[in-house]
């Protein structure tokens, strides 16, 4: 009989030297839609994406009921071959930079009810660059 757990830490281990060589040799995720903290550049379509600061989340707290629901604002560095440029995106809100759209799909976490998330907790995905 395999014990509980085992096929789950054996498909693990299998699946670790993939990661690791996919991220060899390189500073950005290895996939797009890859999630990324302050100051990570993340390959986004032809372009590549680097959040620098949480310029506004006024977004409910979880578990929390608000009366409108806020926004999420982030300041992103958009790079591509040659340029590079400073934005603030908006969740959800599609943006025309260098030519291509970058969409900031998702910003986690949501504040806490008694306080904003802390920023090394924030993490990212974007998505577009074509």
């Amino acid at each position: 009989m395999i014990p509980e757990g085992a096929c789950m830490k054996k498909a693990v281990v299998l699946a670790l030297p993939l990661v690791l060589a996919a991220c060899v040799g390189s500073r950005f995720a290895p996939l797009e839609g890859m999630p990324a903290a302050i100051g990570e550049t993340v390959s986004v379509g032809t372009l590549r994406a680097t959040p620098r600061s949480v310029v506004e989340d006024s977004r409910c707290p979880e578990g929390v009921r608000c009366a409108q629901a806020g926004r999420v604002v982030v300041s992103t560095q958009v790079s591509g071959d040659g340029w590079s440029e400073t934005v603030p995106l908006t969740l959800g809100e599609p943006q025309t930079v260098g030519g291509a759209t970058i969409t900031l799909v998702s910003a986690q976490p949501r504040a806490y009810p008694e306080r904003r998330a802390p920023r090394r907790e924030y993490r990212f995905i974007f998505a577009g660059g074509a």
